[in-house]
């Protein structure tokens, strides 16, 4: 037996849970997601999430916009609705950051069981894990490989627009060495480290004498605290639709 934290919908909850230990039962985190709990860590989990919790926690987050930390805040008052922010007894029992962590971990979870990466071998492929607008033509999926030879099919030909948003700025991480990529070059964004050495092997225009240009003046300042300037991606000019890896973030601003 072991003392386990366990997260539900109805509040946090402290119990004894008994692991099967026979010679034949599987590792203890594999119990715990037979028994639709997501535990925390591999190693010895302290801390388990159910999965209606999980789901109940991402619809909230897409519909309504609820934050990780005003979501917790509710598992709070529910536990405890006199004392929400003594719950748990302890701040050592608190369990924000492991819900954070799990989510992600349940977010890519899913996306591997929508991209059928369940029951196979094979390790996915860059941009593998988002959908492409299904009314595209994609030769091999929708369209047959022989129709796009001909050059007159002008109606299979893609239309493209590449776009950008100069003000979605984020700053370094200041713990970048802990970071742990779940999705790198997975879903729209593309793959981090041919991205930087091409960034690193590009020449870049000289600084424009400008001045009067909010665009150049944008380009030309310092961005020394930004690791990105703004985000850019291609989508169809037909439906409008993101193109999957092949969104980058700006390090130059427009230039």
């Amino acid at each position: 037996s072991d003392f386990l934290t366990l997260v539900d919908m109805t509040g946090i909850h402290f119990l004894w849970v008994h692991y099967c230990v026979c010679p034949t039962s599987q590792p203890f985190h594999k119990q715990l997601l037979k028994s639709g709990l997501l535990p925390a860590t591999i190693d010895q989990p302290k801390t388990a999430f159910f999965f209606s919790v999980l789901i109940d926690f991402i619809c909230n987050n897409l519909e309504c916009g609820t934050s990780t930390s005003n979501y917790y805040n509710r598992l709070q008052r529910i536990t405890s609705n006199i004392f929400p922010h003594l719950m748990p007894m302890s701040a050592s029992a608190d369990r924000y950051h492991e819900l954070l962590q799990v989510c992600c971990q349940w977010w890519l979870l899913k996306l591997l069981k929508w991209a059928g990466f369940g029951h196979q071998c094979d390790s996915p492929k860059p941009g593998s894990l988002v959908l492409f607008y299904p009314t595209c033509p994609q030769p091999g999926i929708n369209v047959y490989l022989d129709v796009t030879n001909d050059s007159s099919n002008w109606k299979y030909n893609w239309t493209l627009i590449l776009d950008g948003n100069f003000k979605a700025e984020h700053l370094h991480d200041r713990q970048m060495g802990g970071q742990v990529w779940l999705m790198d070059g997975l879903g729209f964004m593309v793959s981090w480290s041919p991205y930087h050495e091409y960034l690193a092997a590009t020449n870049y225009p000289p600084e424009s004498s400008c001045n009067n240009h909010r665009a150049i003046n944008q380009a030309n300042s310092v961005h020394a605290q930004l690791e990105a300037t703004g985000i850019g991606a291609t989508t169809c000019a037909h439906h409008g639709c993101f193109i999957p890896h092949s969104a980058v973030d700006f390090q130059k601003g427009e230039r």
